[in-house]
């Protein structure tokens, strides 16, 4: 399998297999080893209909699944350059250990963007940072800042 066949088959796979990302309709971007996290617009996600506002639990939902798709975008590319990509590749799945959000503007209703920024990743634990925006990047409504614990699944 290609490098780029099993990142792209490893995002498909994470958007696929969870429910919850399926109902957020969340699409992944890869540009070298950056991912963009895209949530677009659906009624369904708002949370305040008087506002309207996005809800904070769809908002905070698509910040950590966005550092999770980024650390195994990592884990992919960096065994990709060891040669150590399988037909049937799947690295662990990352576990938040605490994840706090700051919640900085109310989300419209429209399409929000995300990307992780992996400051820190040791061989157990990563330290990201997530940001959401919607019509500027340089506009957050929201950020968040999480520990993962990374490693053996199960």
């Amino acid at each position: 399998m290609t490098e780029d066949g099993a990142h792209s088959d490893l995002l498909d796979d994470l958007s696929a297999s969870i429910p919850y990302i399926r109902f957020l309709g969340l699409v992944f971007e890869r540009r070298g080893d950056e991912i963009t996290a895209l949530m677009p617009y659906k009624p369904d996600l708002i949370g305040n209909p008087l506002l309207p506002a996005l809800h904070g639990g769809a908002t905070g939902a698509f910040l950590e699944i966005t550092g999770v798709a980024q650390l195994l975008s990592d884990t992919a590319l960096a065994d990709a350059a060891r040669g150590e990509l399988p037909d049937d590749y799947a690295p662990a799945m990352p576990r938040p250990i605490d994840i706090t959000f700051d919640y900085l503007r109310s989300g419209k209703p429209r399409d929000t963007y995300a990307r992780a920024i992996v400051q820190r990743r040791g061989r157990r634990v990563a330290n990201v940072r997530i940001e959401a925006w919607q019509d500027a990047r340089g506009k957050l409504i929201a950020a968040a800042h999480g520990n993962f614990l990374l490693g053996a699944a199960g």
